[in-house]
């Protein structure tokens, strides 16, 4: 009896993949992320003074989109700062990430050179 199959493609398991950490690159997106914090936090509270007064003049007046305005920037407000905690999440976690694993590289170099001067010992 014969099975019909596909021959397995190359990289699967066993192959020769190994994890790989580039630090310019986990750097490069921690800064970016760091900077557009940075930005959000000043230009996205830009128009936030101008919107809540003219929401209290306009309710005070008696107009119904002074409330509509009212909400509007505080779902903007809360929609930001989920924004700009996203953000810094981002460039914490990176900045954690790359040394964490420049240390655990540091560990494994250690390792291996105890490992060989064992060697002589025996």
């Amino acid at each position: 009896m014969r099975l019909n199959q596909i021959a397995p493609e190359s990289g699967g398991a066993g192959g020769n993949a190994d994890l790989s950490v580039d630090q310019d690159k986990l750097g490069a997106i921690g800064s970016a992320a760091h900077a557009l914090h940075g930005r959000l936090a000043k230009d996205g509270n830009h128009a936030r003074a101008n919107t809540t007064e003219a929401a209290t003049g306009m309710s005070s007046n008696g107009f119904l989109t002074g409330s509509a305005m009212s909400t509007v920037q505080e779902t903007w407000s809360s929609q930001l700062n989920t924004l700009l905690d996203a953000c810094a999440n981002i460039s914490n976690h990176l900045d954690y990430s790359a040394a964490s694993h420049a240390k655990e590289e540091e560990d494994v170099r250690a390792a291996m050179a105890a490992s060989r001067i064992d060697e002589y010992f025996k």
